[in-house]
């Protein structure tokens, strides 16, 4: 199959072109520079330059391949284009920035699967996107067939949900794959060496309450196949939880990088997560089990890569 793929050189993306390639699958990558192409090459992927704020290449992109996986979102303000990092700065009082960016975020995305999607028409084309666990109902085993939670503090990427569900409607063959928090492995540059960069500035290393609150995790190689199952085979509208681990308490996560640092673990109130956490204070105290019981059944996806506490003990892990 001819697959092509946006954020195809970040840490979850990468590691998908290389399951599909070793798969047999051809792969072409969006890149939006000379150094991103590069390492598609290395990887044996052919190369589509542009961004995912430009529709007109991402339309051309699909348009040719058999199928797409979308696995890039703006995470920071930098992967922005200058104009939208314009408005974002520019567009309101500074207070607002973090809403201007996260409302300009989530535009790019559901325009960009809206485009994709519909220069894929057609049962056999499929088209497979991430999206968060974050977005569920907290305090509750996430499922499935379950509905993103609009009062959750993830619901904000419930908008790109909505439009796979509309573009199932249209007879595309979509897959949504809920990712959780934390997606570790080699090279992971998300959430847990960001609260690793914290524990280290902050010289203690904090969970908030008791620390029960758990988070869903898992490995970036075991998410890649299940990127490939899906696009092989999911059906139209097919909704696949990227979870090997339903919850790790966070108290734990903090105790094996305060383990690290050798600094002390200690409790938060919600009210100095802000402080502690910065914009992270709205996830961290979020309890968000997540069950992939069937995604598993309905592909056969095994997770068979370690969990997320021997992986954080690795002697390397944080060393980035």
């Amino acid at each position: 199959m001819r697959v092509f793929v946006t954020g195809a050189t970040g840490f979850i993306g990468s590691a998908v072109v290389k399951e599909l390639i070793d798969a047999g699958h051809q792969v072409t990558g969006l890149a939006r520079s000379e150094a991103s192409a590069q390492k598609l090459v290395a990887a044996g992927a052919r190369v589509h330059h542009g961004s995912i704020e430009d529709v007109e290449c991402l339309r051309r992109g699909a348009a040719v391949a058999d199928g797409a996986i979308h696995t890039a979102f703006y995470h920071e303000i930098t992967h922005m284009g200058v104009g939208t990092r314009l408005r974002v700065f520019l567009g309101g009082s500074p207070s607002g920035i973090v809403s201007r960016f996260l409302s300009a975020a989530v535009g790019t995305d559901r325009r960009a699967l809206e485009t994709m999607g519909r220069a894929l028409a057609g049962p056999d084309r499929p088209l497979v996107a991430a999206f968060g666990t974050m977005a569920m109902t907290p305090g509750r085993l996430a499922l499935e067939d379950d509905a993103y939670d609009n009062n959750s503090v993830g619901a904000a990427r419930g908008a790109s949900e909505d439009a796979m569900r509309e573009l199932a409607s249209l007879g595309i063959r979509t897959s949504v794959i809920r990712l959780p928090p934390i997606v570790h492995g080699e090279g992971d540059g998300g959430f847990a060496p960001r609260l690793f960069q914290i524990a280290k500035k902050k010289r203690e290393s904090a969970y908030v309450g008791d620390g029960r609150n758990r988070w869903p995790a898992v490995h970036r190689l075991d998410v890649a196949r299940l990127f490939r199952l899906a696009l092989e085979k999911g059906p139209a509208g097919a909704t696949y939880h990227g979870v090997a681990e339903e919850g790790v308490p966070f108290r734990d996560i903090a105790g094996v990088i305060g383990r690290h640092l050798n600094v002390p673990v200690v409790s938060k109130t919600p009210a100095q997560a802000a402080k502690q956490f910065s914009f992270l204070g709205l996830f961290v105290p979020v309890d968000n089990p997540t069950s992939s019981k069937l995604t598993q059944e309905r592909l056969g996806w095994r997770p068979t890569q370690t969990g997320l506490l021997s992986d954080l003990n690795g002697a390397d892990y944080f060393k980035a």
